[in-house]
């Protein structure tokens, strides 16, 4: 580990292992407990010593060593559909100026975080699928265990996620083993389901059997210790192209949770349902535009400026082609649409539901406005939330809202637009070009017969 004082204005902790996820014989196994005298290697190194199943660190910031009172906890876990992505060039952020200490958790992804086999049977592997949110468990009662070191009180702790990061935050909120390790929970374009049905330890096995046949690993009875000293990018490339069939796409495959029984209980949906989520308060949103799960090859926005000069030269053709293309744009668009209702506005709608019918405090929002002559993307709040991009006006308050629920498990941020409660009108604040204003009802008619969570 390495203090880094910059301008003397926070304090950065890097890569200090939470857990431990030997490679080796032992590679492919459970997180376990960090050794007790751990050396400090220096950012460099430890930078270096992080490979693909060697990366269980989390790294802190805090904006002063030793403040006068215990400062609330950010836990950040980051997107990548769960196959990609990382937790680094998230910090140093601006969010410690809002007097709370932010924390990134790293864990393994792909095949590595939710493989499963038969033989993965025993007491030590019986949560096998699910590793990679047992990762993020380890990491949080690292957090639990230790932050009070930095500064952090361990009873205010947020664990927050966009994209796969918040389909993580949502199925912590579900499992049990999580319980006690968070306070508060932020849900960013993601839910323990992604509208998406779950799948069940069987199916998830007979997945990851046909990871292991294309690897050339064929024999149920010598399976697991090949596997294990396979190196790790083998694995994961053996997992792209094989066929689920719930899924149109291969590239979401570990966006299908998987109920293990341990870790999972029983599916989202039954979960939800039951009201067996963890009683806190939660803050859940979205991206308002293009924001689907986007298919390799897929629809391309066919815009008008692109046939200006064919007009010129041949205005009769071009006339009949830019029909044609506002056709299809519109097709597409309808049907990004339409996959975003399904896959993230009814499922964050769902969601909200179930956390308020248990009489705990929910607020929603909608996030659509990107940086000075960029798009609304699937990401579009990142810059504003981690780096404080100059934005020009209006002014995007995404981060000072957050930085209020963290601190105070409410959102309402003094000298701001106020954010309504969702409940019990469906009510929500929407972030766009205009500035930040009230939604009255967030759902879309496509959510009036659907529950997905």
């Amino acid at each position: 580990m390495q203090f880094s004082l910059p301008r003397r204005r926070w304090v950065r902790c890097a890569g200090a292992p939470a857990a431990d996820c030997a490679m080796g014989a032992s590679a492919r196994r459970h997180p376990a407990a960090t050794p007790c005298v751990q050396p400090a290697l220096g950012w460099n190194n430890a930078m270096a010593k992080r490979g693909i199943e060697e990366c269980l660190c989390v790294e802190v910031q805090t904006p002063k060593p030793h403040p006068a009172e215990p400062l609330p906890v950010f836990a950040w876990i980051h997107s990548g559909a769960n196959v990609a992505g990382s937790a680094d060039g998230h910090l140093p952020t601006n969010l410690v100026a809002q007097n709370m200490l932010v924390v990134t958790l790293q864990y393994r992804l792909g095949a590595l975080g939710f493989l499963s086999l038969p033989e993965l049977s025993d007491g030590d592997n019986e949560a096998a699928g699910n590793v990679a949110l047992l990762d993020q468990i380890a990491a949080l009662r690292w957090v639990h265990d230790n932050i009070a070191q930095f500064g952090g009180d361990p009873a205010r702790v947020t664990i927050a996620g966009q994209s796969a990061g918040g389909q993580d935050v949502g199925l912590l909120m579900l499992s049990p083993l999580a319980r006690g390790l968070f306070s508060a929970a932020i849900e960013q374009r993601g839910t323990a389901s992604v509208g998406l049905p779950a799948r069940s330890l069987e199916d998830n096995r007979a997945v990851d059997v046909s990871i292991a046949k294309r690897t050339g690993i064929d024999n149920p009875a010598a399976r697991l210790q090949p596997l294990r000293a396979l190196p790790a990018e083998r694995l994961l490339k053996a997992a792209q192209g094989v066929d689920v069939p719930a899924l149109d796409d291969d590239g979401y495959i570990w966006l299908q949770a998987v109920v293990d029984g341990r870790v999972l209980p029983r599916a989202p949906a039954e979960l939800l349902a039951a009201g067996a989520q963890a009683k806190v308060p939660l803050l859940i949103g979205l991206c308002g535009a293009g924001t689907a799960l986007r298919r390799r090859g897929g629809c391309r926005e066919a815009g008008a400026s692109r046939l200006s000069r064919p007009r010129r030269r041949h205005p009769a053709h071009a006339s009949r082609r830019h029909r044609a293309a506002r056709r299809a744009a519109m097709q597409c668009n309808a049907s990004m649409q339409l996959s975003t209702d399904l896959t993230f506005r009814c499922p964050a709608v769902t969601v909200a539901q179930r956390q308020a019918a248990l009489g705990v405090p929910v607020w929603h929002s909608v996030f659509d406005t990107a940086v000075p002559c960029g798009q609304v993307t699937q990401s579009a709040e990142l810059p504003f939330l981690f780096k404080n991009l100059p934005i020009g006006q209006p002014p995007v308050f995404l981060p000072r809202y957050w930085a209020a629920f963290v601190q105070h498990s409410n959102p309402h941020a003094k000298g701001l637009p106020a954010w309504p409660a969702f409940a019990p009108t469906h009510a929500g604040l929407q972030f766009d070009a205009r500035g930040v204003h009230q939604i009255k009802d967030v759902r879309p008619g496509a959510c009036a017969h659907l529950d997905l969570p």
